[in-house]
């Protein structure tokens, strides 16, 4: 298979897809090993996991610079490894104590003369199909709590960015005890690896979440799905609006628009409409692109080339149904790269489809409102519930308004939040996922198995207990 250059537009790697021999095999070396793994208790499993930060940290500059060529993307490449480093020692550091606080009984059962002790026991091997997005973190998002509670794991890394695999296999080879490897390829191999699991995680578009959702029931086995958002922003009369406009661009545009928590939709009222959006657009010009210097400017080109003919049709299907365009508007053919400067769209309304599909680009459609139970309705009304934002006068006011927004995760006084806080558990709605959080404790004991060892502690029931003829009496 070849991979493509975001930036020449050139297919300039080659790399071998995985046969669904190899995947089995694969499986069973890992299957093979994970009693061992699991064996070596929290403690020696977080020593393990700490030596594997170490290898990626020391490897930092080959892991992002494969990763740089895939995205398109130097600083925040730079941020996706650190940011898997803190991950992995995050979970090395309070896996032991969360493991250790299990409650494990014995307990007394509602049944007379029984007690109830449970044990624990990790999935044998954990299954990662991953996006192209953010290809190093979220291939180890769930792989790394899930081996902090005791299983294998297997990964398919996106074919659309799979070089960082190279590199990461080299720190693999220095943690000869981590149960964890690669198998690389297209949809076919996402198949076979959900035939060879005990559980799976999938994080990409909804569509597909829909098919791995019926691989995995078919294979009678658990499916945690992180799928796609619509996210909404609501900016209240009391919000300052210039502050305001630089928060809701930030969180619509960074990484060119190509993360699932990205603003995707603004509602602010019209008391401070005026003000907030001459503020956008002054902001959104300013953004500059990576082009002709990738190491100058703050967004890059599309990863994927469908991506951004996506992005533009939504552009001009809203375009050609009302809708003025105040900044950017349309993508940029520059060198072998699709490029699109930061885009504000106003006089949106709710059948165009920049306010209904997901969009993953870096445009900001933005709709004034006179009612805030209005402009909630409206932010509510999709299939998505992943994210959402709240900007108000103070912090008080925006909380008052957050649980009124059906998601699974709100940010109050900013945008974005789930991408820098790891630690807030929370459950995408409505087609956003499905599952447990990936965040917070939860992270790591969805893949620990609850087993109850059912005590007798009295005599157990003879058999003439359920003799016939028997009274009440």
């Amino acid at each position: 298979m070849k991979a493509r250059n975001p930036r020449t537009g050139e297919e300039d790697y080659e790399f071998a897809a995985s046969t669904r021999e190899e995947i089995a095999a694969e499986a069973a070396r890992l299957r093979a090993a994970q009693p061992a793994w699991e064996a070596l208790g929290p403690d020696g499993r977080a020593a393990a996991l700490n030596r594997f930060a170490d290898a990626i940290e020391a490897a930092a500059p080959q892991i992002a610079a494969a990763l740089t060529v895939d995205t398109g993307r130097g600083a925040v490449s730079w941020i996706e490894v650190q940011g898997c480093v803190g991950n992995i020692r995050g979970w090395a550091a309070k896996g032991p104590a969360l493991i250790a606080g299990l409650d494990r009984g014995p307990k007394p059962s509602a049944t007379p003369g029984i007690e109830i002790v449970t044990e624990y026991s990790a999935f044998p091997l954990f299954g990662a199909i991953c996006p192209w997005n953010f290809p190093v973190i979220l291939s180890h998002i769930d792989a790394v709590p899930a081996l902090m509670a005791g299983s294998a794991a297997l990964i398919k890394p996106s074919e659309v960015t799979p070089r960082f695999v190279e590199p990461m296999c080299e720190v693999l080879a220095q943690v000869p005890e981590l149960p964890l490897a690669y198998v690389m390829g297209g949809p076919e191999v996402g198949q076979s690896l959900i035939e060879e699991v005990d559980y799976v995680c999938f994080t990409g578009s909804t569509a597909t979440g829909r098919k791995v959702a019926e691989a995995a029931a078919r294979q009678l086995i658990p499916a945690n799905l992180e799928l796609g958002g619509k996210d909404p922003m609501i900016v209240t009369a009391s919000a300052e609006p210039e502050w305001a406009a630089g928060v809701a661009l930030r969180s619509s545009v960074v990484a060119t628009g190509q993360a699932c928590q990205s603003i995707e939709r603004v509602f602010i009222a019209r008391d401070i409409a005026e003000p907030f959006l001459l503020a956008l657009v002054e902001a959104a010009n300013a953004i500059e692109i990576t082009y002709p210097d990738p190491a100058q400017g703050h967004i890059g080109p599309f990863i994927f080339p469908a991506q951004a003919a996506k992005v533009q049709a939504q552009i001009d299907d809203a375009v050609a149904k009302g809708a003025r365009v105040l900044a950017g508007g349309q993508v940029e053919q520059l060198g072998g790269g699709q490029y699109l400067r930061p885009t504000v769209l106003a006089d949106v309304t709710p059948d165009m489809a920049v306010m209904r599909e997901e969009t993953f680009g870096p445009v900001i459609p933005v709709t004034i409102y006179d009612d805030l139970d209005a402009a909630i309705a409206q932010a509510n009304d999709t299939e998505y519930g992943l994210s959402a934002a709240v900007l108000a006068g103070s912090l008080e006011e925006a909380a008052s308004i957050g649980p009124r927004l059906d998601a699974g995760a709100i940010s109050l006084q900013d945008g974005a939040l789930t991408s820098m806080v790891g630690d807030a558990a929370n459950q995408s709605r409505k087609a956003s996922g499905l599952g447990p959080s990936r965040m917070g404790n939860s992270g790591l004991l969805r893949f620990l198995r609850e087993q109850a060892m059912i005590r007798q502690t009295g005599q157990p029931l003879p058999i003439d207990a359920y003799r016939e003829g028997q009274t009440d009496e």
